[in-house]
């Protein structure tokens, strides 16, 4: 492709060349490359232009004032959207149905389930978010919730090349506010909840949520929909934001205009919902457990049927949703019996849900194993802590992913707020002292890590992996 058919006139400034691939790592450009140079938190891509042009970038994109020799100079005081429109440019092959999903928590559920509404309904269907891509056949790992925007989008041209038509992937606030999710059509955008999250990064809850509004005011298509659930309290600035944007409502929750929740009741491996629909009220026997799973499900649902999907075929397939992988999983069941589950929770309002979602499955104690990554908002420590003391009868406080921080001082400062917790860093020794611990009537909850297979220790050069997975330990354990 040349490099004129990816650009606006107006961006040319000279010459013209044969683009062989997009870049944003300056280690990974070739001859025929366009590189993204980008100012970042920790580094600035403007610095490496030299060594990218060295490699073979025939073109740069970056900042005006950025010093570009040897390539055409792609200025923009917005580079990383800039880059985001050239690279959908030259993927320019995407699945036909793509649906993006935005919340503080409940993303890799909700898309997960849409996936799998959509195959049960007989489309080729994917998934793109924490989990990797998964589609009926095979999942594989991204890294990332949203990817750089050269990964993401060559996974879904890669998609659409194999056969895929529709779409669902997580749509985070670092890849919102830095422009990674952009590009492709999006026929609809989906909004979960808002709670205390990465503030390390975004500074204050208003800058999160703007960076979350991203969704509705920028990349949903305009005549697309957006699928809101209504019952958080940040809903209404959400509905604003599509509607300026152009969009239709489609609104579900206990106060939803289009899928109404009318009750749950807990049932033995699951809940039972009534849901009252545009084509009238039905029973469904959701196998799932928790509030907040009866709400991913509405929302998947609601993206499925705001897309075309029909109304009665999806809400009965909700009977046949899987359970999504570290999301309230059941590993094991102790010697004892008590079940145990595993849990992504990681933020005040994740672990709430998680332990309101035990809870009327408890006839005995409700034991909780977690902790908090390092590196990372601080400040939700304390609030995880309040968290555990009013929502567990027992409460062990061990390493999450202390990454570069002192991981007894992360633990400390969970345990000011959780008067009479067990405090053991051993991530293992923990789990195992939870089962020990539990009796025949009591449930395990082990939240933070989910689906990880890994803990993070260390930060730059001294950084490592050390191979853990909390559902593999917990029925070791618990063997």
């Amino acid at each position: 492709m040349q490099l004129s058919a990816l650009l606006d006139d107006a961006m040319l400034a000279g010459g013209d060349a044969s683009v062989t691939g997009l870049a944003i790592d300056h280690r990974k450009v070739a001859p025929g490359t366009i590189f993204g140079a980008f100012v970042g938190a920790r580094v600035n891509g403007e610095d490496f232009i030299a060594d990218a042009v060295k490699a073979g970038a025939i073109a740069v994109v970056a900042r005006p004032e950025a010093k570009v020799e040897g390539a055409v100079h792609i200025a923009d005081a917005n580079p990383r959207r800039a880059f985001a429109r050239i690279a959908a440019r030259f993927f320019d092959r995407f699945p036909g149905t793509c649906v993006a999903v935005t919340g503080t928590n409940g993303k890799t559920s909700t898309v997960e389930m849409a996936r799998q509404l959509w195959r049960m309904a007989g489309f080729h269907a994917a998934s793109i978010g924490t989990l990797g891509i998964t589609t009926s056949t095979e999942s594989a790992s991204t890294g990332l919730t949203t990817p750089d925007i050269v990964t993401f989008l060559a996974n879904m041209a890669g998609l659409a090349a194999e056969g895929v038509t529709h779409a669902a992937f997580e749509a985070s606030s670092h890849g919102l506010d830095q422009y990674r999710t952009e590009g492709l059509p999006v026929r609809a955008a989906a909004f979960t909840n808002l709670s205390h999250d990465h503030l390390d990064y975004h500074g204050t809850m208003e800058a999160y949520l703007a960076a979350k509004l991203r969704l509705f005011t920028d990349v949903v298509d305009p005549a697309g929909h957006a699928v809101i659930w209504r019952d958080d309290p940040a809903a209404p600035q959400v509905e604003a934001a599509a509607e300026a944007r152009g969009a239709t409502l489609f609104t579900v929750g206990t106060s939803g205009d289009d899928l109404r929740l009318l009750s749950r009741t807990p049932t033995q491996l699951g809940q039972s919902l009534v849901i009252a629909g545009r084509e009238g009220e039905r029973r469904v026997e959701l196998p799932l457990i928790g509030a907040y799973q009866a709400a991913n499900a509405l929302v998947a649902a609601g993206l499925v049927i705001a897309t075309g999907g029909d109304e009665a075929l999806t809400l009965s397939n909700l009977a046949r949703l899987q359970p999504v992988r570290g999301r309230l999983e059941r590993a094991a069941i102790s010697r004892a019996g008590a079940p145990i589950y595993v849990d992504y929770a990681h933020t005040p309002d994740g672990l709430e849900a998680a332990l309101d979602a035990l809870r009327p499955h408890c006839s005995g104690r409700l034991i909780l194993v977690f902790g908090a990554g390092g590196d990372r908002d601080s400040a939700k420590r304390p609030e995880m802590g309040r968290v555990a003391a009013a929502k567990a009868d027992v409460a062990i406080i061990t390493d999450d992913n202390p990454r570069g921080e002192d991981p007894a001082a992360i633990r400390a400062a969970i345990a000011a707020a959780v008067p009479g917790a067990q405090v053991i860093g051993d991530r293992r020794a923990a789990i195992a002292a939870a089962i020990a611990e539990a009796g025949g009537e009591d449930i395990i909850c082990i939240a933070g890590k989910g689906h990880e297979q890994g803990q993070i220790v260390g930060a730059g050069d001294a950084m490592r992996v050390i191979p853990f997975d909390d559902v593999a330990v917990a029925r070791e354990e618990a063997a």
